[in-house]
C-alpha cells in the first residue's frame, strides 16, 4: 500500500471512529466470507463491520484518542463492528452470530470513549432494545405525572378539612371565655362585706350628736 493510500486509510478509520457511538473488536479468523456476509446482514443499519489492518488501525485509534481503550486488543486477524445505530442491537447481533459461530470472538470495544470488556459488551447485548425501553420510561413518568395531579387535586380538599378544623377549635377557645367571665361574676368575691361598711349607717351616726344636744 503506498503512502497516500495508508494516509487516506488511517483518516478514513479515525473518522470512523470518531463519528461512531461505539466500537466492538472482535477476531473473525476462520469465518467464511458468506458467513462474513452474513454477520453483516445480521447487524442491519445498527453497525457495518469491516476487516482492518491492526498497524493502521493502531494509528488510527491514537488519532482518535482511543489509545489507552484499544491498542492492547489489535493483536491478531481483527475486524471492527462500528455502531451507527441502537447500541444494544448492535451488541446482540454480535453476540447472537458468535453463539451460532464460535469463530467469531468479541475482544472488547469502546462505547462513548469508555472501554468495555467482552463480558460487559454481553450484558449490553441483554438489555431490552432503545425503543422498548424509552417507551417503559414514558409510561413510567405518566404514571407519574398522573400521581402527582391527583395529589394536587386532593389538596384543596385537605386545604378545606384543615380550616375547618381551624375554624372549629378558634370558635371553641373564644366560645369558652365568655363561660369563665360568668363563673368569675358569681363567686363570692363579687359579693364582699364592703358593701354594708359603716358608710351604710352613717346617717345614724350622724343623729347621735343632736340626740344629745336635745337632752
Amino acid at each position: 500500500m503506498a503512502n497516500a493510500e495508508k494516509v487516506a486509510a488511517v483518516a478514513e478509520l479515525t473518522e470512523r471512529f470518531r463519528g461512531s457511538s461505539g466500537a466492538v473488536l472482535t477476531e473473525y479468523r476462520g469465518l467464511t466470507v458468506a458467513q462474513l456476509a452474513e454477520l453483516r446482514r445480521s447487524l442491519g443499519g445498527h453497525a457495518t463491520f469491516a476487516v482492518v489492518k491492526n498497524t493502521l488501525t493502531k494509528l488510527a485509534v491514537n488519532e482518535a484518542g482511543l489509545d489507552e481503550q484499544l491498542s492492547s486488543m489489535l493483536s491478531g486477524p481483527s475486524a471492527i463492528a462500528f455502531v451507527d445505530g441502537d447500541v444494544v442491537e448492535a451488541a446482540k447481533g454480535l453476540r447472537d452470530f458468535a453463539r451460532a459461530n464460535p469463530l467469531l470472538v468479541i475482544k472488547g470495544g469502546v462505547l462513548d470513549g469508555k472501554a468495555m470488556s467482552p463480558s460487559e459488551i454481553t450484558k449490553l447485548a441483554d438489555l431490552e432494545p432503545r425503543e422498548v425501553l424509552l417507551a417503559k420510561l414514558a409510561g413510567a413518568m405518566k404514571a407519574s405525572l398522573a400521581g402527582a395531579a391527583a395529589t394536587f387535586n386532593a389538596l384543596p380538599v385537605q386545604m378545606a378539612q384543615i380550616a375547618e378544623a381551624l375554624r372549629a377549635k378558634r370558635a371553641e377557645a373564644e366560645g369558652g371565655a365568655p363561660e369563665a367571665s360568668a363563673a368569675e361574676a358569681s363567686t363570692p368575691e363579687a359579693s364582699t362585706p364592703e358593701a354594708s361598711t359603716p358608710e351604710a349607717s352613717a346617717p345614724d351616726a350622724q343623729a347621735a350628736p343632736g340626740d344629745g344636744d336635745e337632752g
